[in-house]
């Protein structure tokens, strides 16, 4: 969901995570003149094709050949757990607003989030932020909000494994929820 709080969760676990690096679904943009634009005049933002999704894959296939040349930061992250210091475990977070509809990465996720929000929510986040290029009127109505609850109904349908993550929770419950999560997850590729 845009403006679900995505990359600030991302960029909080990878404070308290070990060997934690981030890639970014918002940095495989194609450029506006490569975005196709439906009857209405809207830019097609958010559909896979407005993506460099090849791209994608790769660079988080890269790092998985080869994390520790990745420019992953060691230092001693905050509260980290005792048992997870010094491990020799490296964490890719993946963040972003269409990973799960797309099928070359379903076979990579350890793990999978989805952040929701309610409509209303939502609209007033959006309405919050500046982006470039500008939303124009009738956007989040005319298309950002109908392709989430597309792609967001298809993962119900077709996905499993995936965590449903109440947006409208504190920033502090939805970092615990899911650090709690990955520190399990740590610990049972560990035994």
């Amino acid at each position: 969901v845009t403006n679900g709080g995505k990359t600030t969760l991302a960029e909080k676990l990878k404070k308290m995570l070990p060997n934690c690096d981030i890639i970014s679904q918002d940095d495989f943009f194609k450029p506006e003149s490569e975005v196709e634009t439906d009857e209405r005049g809207f830019k097609l933002y958010d559909v896979l094709d407005a993506l460099y999704m090849d791209e994608m894959v790769k660079s988080i296939r890269d790092w998985m050949k080869n994390p520790a040349s990745s420019g992953v930061v060691t230092e001693e992250p905050q509260n980290t757990c005792d048992n997870l210091k010094n491990t020799d475990v490296y964490i890719l977070i993946v963040e972003g607003f269409l990973l799960y509809n797309y099928e070359p990465l379903n076979e990579l996720w350890n793990r999978r989030y989805f952040l929701t929000l309610p409509y209303e929510e939502c609209k007033r986040r959006r309405s919050t932020r500046v982006y470039q290029p500008a939303d124009t009127p009738g956007y989040f109505d005319g298309h950002v909000w109908p392709m989430y609850l597309k792609y967001k109904n298809e993962l119900e349908e077709d996905a499993s494994n995936i965590v449903y993550l109440d947006g409208t929770k504190s920033q502090e419950d939805l970092l615990s929820c899911v650090y709690s999560d990955i520190i399990q997850e740590l610990k049972k590729l560990r035994e």
